[in-house]
């Protein structure tokens, strides 16, 4: 008798360690609740990464879109020579409305850098994003332009950061942080040749020669301030027509230039013109 007591007695034991065992393996498989706020932060992100990566998409179907849909019409950026299209749902990438060649816009400096002879006959303004690859490619034939008419042409640039662009905004800030030490337009043809990113802006002000410390300074502590500069850029695209970049002007007229021999067309033609 007594032995069978042992015995149960151990089979009793046997029983409750297993069943402690499972539940200390339960209770291990649970996850905490810092653990549990982990994977939500971490799906959050996941979250953020794949819509930022849509947007991004987003902006490249239409931007394949307008330069299709702008080639295919007469006389549109992306027709004849010069041509090739922009980034943005209109404006040089094509689409309604209809663009007048004839019509002339003012378009006031503002805040915004001249490069050239401020009386010049002729002035090219130029609406641009740094993350658009047709800005990289055209913005390059306005120096070619300016050296063969130094008297007679002049030049301004402004922003024109499309949304879809995350790195066009804080690019132009770049260029204006480098205005503060007299390195705009050094800045400005730095970052056309760049591959952009969040953390290239101070490489790019040592290899220009700026103070890298007061740029890294004036781009932090000014940023207000140039928030209100390119939203003044923003707001004057949408006045002269400018929905997509680049677009450029010749005496207020949009035109569709974008080589030095187009230019030159274009120039001598108003040249002519001012001196009947």
């Amino acid at each position: 008798m007594k032995g069978k007591v042992l015995v149960g007695v151990a089979f009793l034991y046997a029983v409750s360690l297993l069943v402690v065992s499972n539940i200390r393996a339960e209770d291990q498989k649970k996850p905490s609740i810092e653990d549990q706020l982990n994977q939500i932060i971490n799906s959050q992100k996941m979250l953020e990464q794949r819509l930022s990566a849509i947007e991004v998409k987003e902006g490249m179907i239409i931007n394949a879109f307008g330069a299709f849909a702008n080639a295919l019409r007469p006389g549109g950026a992306g027709a004849g020579a010069g041509g090739g299209g922009g980034c943005g749902p209109g404006g040089q990438a094509g689409g309604p409305p209809p663009e007048d060649y004839n019509k002339v816009h003012k378009i006031d400096l503002g805040s915004s850098t001249l490069m050239g002879k401020k009386d010049a006959k002729i002035t090219i303004v130029e609406f641009s994003d740094f993350q658009c690859p047709f800005s990289r490619r055209f913005h390059p034939a306005i120096e070619e332009v300016l050296k063969a008419y130094p008297n007679d042409v002049n030049f301004i640039f402004k922003n024109l950061p499309l949304a879809f662009h995350q790195q066009a905004k804080p690019a132009a800030k770049a260029t204006l942080a480098a205005r503060e030490q007299g390195k705009y337009w050094e800045m400005v043809d730095a970052l056309f040749q760049a591959e952009l990113k969040d953390d290239v802006y101070p490489e790019v002000a040592k290899k220009i020669g700026l103070n890298v410390e007061k740029f890294n300074k004036d781009l932090k502590e000014k940023d207000a301030e140039w928030e209100k500069l390119i939203q003044e850029d923003l707001t004057m695209a949408g006045k002269v027509e400018a929905r997509g970049t680049p677009t450029f002007y010749l005496n207020g007229k949009r035109t569709t230039a974008r080589d030095l021999a187009s230019y030159k067309a274009e120039i001598e033609k108003i040249l002519k013109e001012q001196k009947k």
